[in-house]
């Protein structure tokens, strides 16, 4: 059995993309993320300490997308997943990053990238 908590449609405006008018302005991102989590525990104890606190994974990436300025959203998307992975006990996330408006007629293009804790 898999649990996921889940972020959705959490926008970050940073600087991204590979064009000079890029590099000039800041985007929105939108980013979707389901993280494999064990909610039995925190269910059983009806304790916040013990669950995935995803207003703390958001905090986290508002703060480290905020300052990044990344030419490719593969290369933040990597970044987010690995953050996710290392700081929050999560085994494995599913991270979709969107970016509104970058090609015309399209709402939105990206990246969806799943990701799982290597095994020391």
């Amino acid at each position: 059995m898999t649990d996921y908590v889940f972020i959705e449609g959490l926008q970050i405006d940073t600087l991204i993309g590979i064009y000079d008018w890029e590099r000039r302005i800041r985007q929105p991102l939108v980013f979707d993320i389901e993280m494999a989590f064990d909610n039995r525990v925190p269910a059983a104890t009806d304790d916040i300490a013990l669950t995935l606190n995803y207003k703390e994974v958001s905090k986290r990436l508002i703060e480290f997308v905020s300052q990044s300025s990344f030419g490719l959203v593969e290369t933040l998307a990597e970044r987010c997943a690995q953050i996710i992975l290392d700081e929050f006990g999560v085994s494995k996330v599913r991270l979709k990053l969107s970016k509104p408006g970058a090609v015309r007629g399209a709402r939105a293009v990206g990246v969806m990238i799943e990701r799982e804790k290597r095994s020391e």
